[in-house]
């Protein structure tokens, strides 16, 4: 399914092995932490979602780009992923919103890949191993990536949101997909999943502001389709700033990397959750994967990284107030010590993954604090858990209503 035309290029990892195979994408080289997901389909969302910056993607699914790539399924501006490592190409996709190859999409956007090898190996490998870093060369000089690797600094050790986030602050008015199909049935099955929305008929817009650590597209579009304004700020932006947009409530997404070297960011959740006080000044949050891993960390708990992390989407979570279990979509490799989680009033675990029984959400009810690690935007995987940003939009109007 790949083009004999294109070069030899290897996948080199830390621990000395070697996977070798074709060129796809740019014909460059990168290093980054080696990462798999299981997820079937959904690839032009996981290379486009920021929580890969700093990160070499491998699928293990094996056939990769029968669909081609349709940028309004894109998740943000770029490619977020360091590389791509794949078992199989399709150079003839077949779709009719198909714009591109797998191929031509990774070469436009200077990212190198690896087709033609052995992607459950690899797989096998990390889960036995743990995640590791390696490099992606052009050629078969081994040698060369392993220099690469050795002079390559821990993924842990460096702020990749930094290289996410948005620098700026904007009002979020859309990505070009208003009225596309997709999103139509974002409004179809928000409303459809909402327990509030005839009592919120004729009710003002939330104005919701989001803290960019590596939002996803889908998180917006998720607020706008249920009557929010929607404001974006960088990830340092102070708490006085956010305060000045008098938001309703404040959502923290999702990003990349190690939640401990985020001290400034705790520090402004700490300060709009008034987690200093009892709460009555405090602003209602949501925080998805990073953002749940910030706000641990600003309730005092610690985090740690995962052996081989969660991506896919297939992640079964139990909410353990109902007991009920839902399938999540996935991506992170760092989980909030349940050991270090801090005795305070009206704090609690609210979800476990239950394959690993790792923190799956957390509540801290008197500072108005909902967190979830998982993707309840999808994008890809399923849409079981739409309904917390339902959850989220009740608990502001209730919050609002009792003050």
């Amino acid at each position: 399914m790949y083009s004999a035309s294109r070069g030899p290029s290897l996948l080199a990892l830390s621990d000395g092995s070697v996977f070798r195979g074709r060129r796809l994408g740019a014909e460059t080289g990168s290093v980054g932490l080696v990462v798999f997901n299981t997820s079937m389909t959904g690839y032009e969302e996981m290379l486009t979602d920021p929580s890969y910056g700093g990160q070499i993607l491998v699928p293990t699914y094996p056939l990769i780009g029968n669909y081609g790539i349709n940028l309004k399924d894109a998740e943000s501006k770029q490619i977020q992923v360091k590389g791509f490592v794949v078992r199989d190409d399709c150079d003839a996709p077949s779709h009719p919103h198909s714009e591109m190859t797998i191929h031509e999409y990774l070469e436009m956007n200077g990212i190198p890949g690896v087709s033609g090898v052995d992607t459950r190996a690899i797989t096998r490998r990390i889960r036995s191993t743990g995640v590791m870093m390696g490099a992606i060369m052009q050629g078969e000089d081994h040698v060369a990536a392993t220099a690469a690797l050795e002079a390559a600094q821990w993924y842990g050790d460096q702020n990749w949101v930094d290289e996410v986030a948005t620098e700026q602050e904007f009002d979020w008015h859309g990505d070009g997909t208003e009225g596309t199909r997709q999103a139509e049935e974002l409004i179809i099955r928000s409303q459809r999943a909402s327990t509030v929305t005839d009592e919120n008929d004729g009710e003002r817009p939330l104005r919701i502001a989001v803290i960019d650590f590596g939002v996803k597209w889908n998180i917006l579009r998720n607020m706008r389709a249920r009557n929010c304004q929607v404001k974006v700020f960088p990830c340092y932006v102070q708490a006085s700033e956010v305060k000045a947009f008098k938001p309703d409530g404040i959502v923290l997404s999702p990003g990349p990397g190690d939640p401990a070297v985020l001290h400034g960011p705790v520090e402004t959740i700490r300060e709009l959750s008034d987690l200093g006080g009892d709460g009555t000044h405090s602003i209602p949050t949501l925080g998805i994967c990073l953002g749940h891993q910030l706000v641990a960390r600003a309730l005092g708990a610690d985090t740690f990284m995962l052996h081989f992390g969660h991506r896919g989407g297939n992640q079964p979570v139990q909410d353990l107030r109902s007991g009920r279990v839902r399938v999540t979509a996935q991506n992170h490799g760092y989980a909030v010590d349940p050991d270090k989680l801090p005795d305070r009033p009206g704090v609690s675990v609210t979800h476990i993954n239950l394959n690993d029984n790792t923190v799956a959400g957390l509540a801290d009810e008197p500072h108005g604090i909902m967190t979830i690690q998982f993707h309840s935007e999808a994008s890809p995987g399923p849409h079981d858990s739409e309904m917390i940003f339902d959850q989220f939009v009740a608990s502001i109007r209730q919050r609002s209503n009792r003050r």
